[in-house]
């Protein structure tokens, strides 16, 4: 507008729903991301693993990750939980900083909050969903 050479980086734009639970995306669907070129791997985390999610008594969704297969950097993040809209925004972050899944796995995230599913869902790229928690499941 001004004539300087600004530009606007939308490529990690969140995108949120705020119905009951909220849907919240960023990045790259499988879909998306396979039509652009790339080879992917993607895990699912049902809410039933989150101990926040547990807590609230409130576990239906998921948190899903979508990968570069060789590389392991995160491509997008989509949610279905009662917080999608507040965790989203962590995984904006990640994208920008072009994060892999195994170092989001390795990050240290606020035990009892939804934003720990983020990690869990990262860690279940190499481990077992059922042994990532004491209180899950």
């Amino acid at each position: 507008m001004t004539g300087g050479d600004a530009r606007l980086d939308l490529s990690a734009m969140p995108e949120v729903v705020f119905t009951d639970p909220q849907i919240a995306t960023v990045g790259l669907s499988e879909a998306d991301a396979e039509v652009r070129g790339f080879v992917t791997d993607s895990r699912t985390l049902t809410l039933d693993n989150v101990p926040r999610a547990l807590v609230n008594f409130d576990t239906g969704g998921f948190i899903k990750l979508v990968a570069e297969r060789e590389s392991g950097r995160l491509l997008g993040v989509q949610s279905v939980a009662g917080e999608a809209g507040e965790l989203i925004q962590t995984a904006v972050m990640a994208l920008r900083a072009r994060m892999t899944v195994n170092e989001i796995a390795d990050e240290l995230f606020p035990y009892l909050t939804m934003v720990e599913g983020l990690k869990l869902c990262a860690q279940t790229f190499t481990k077992d969903v059922k042994q990532l928690s004491c209180c899950a499941g």
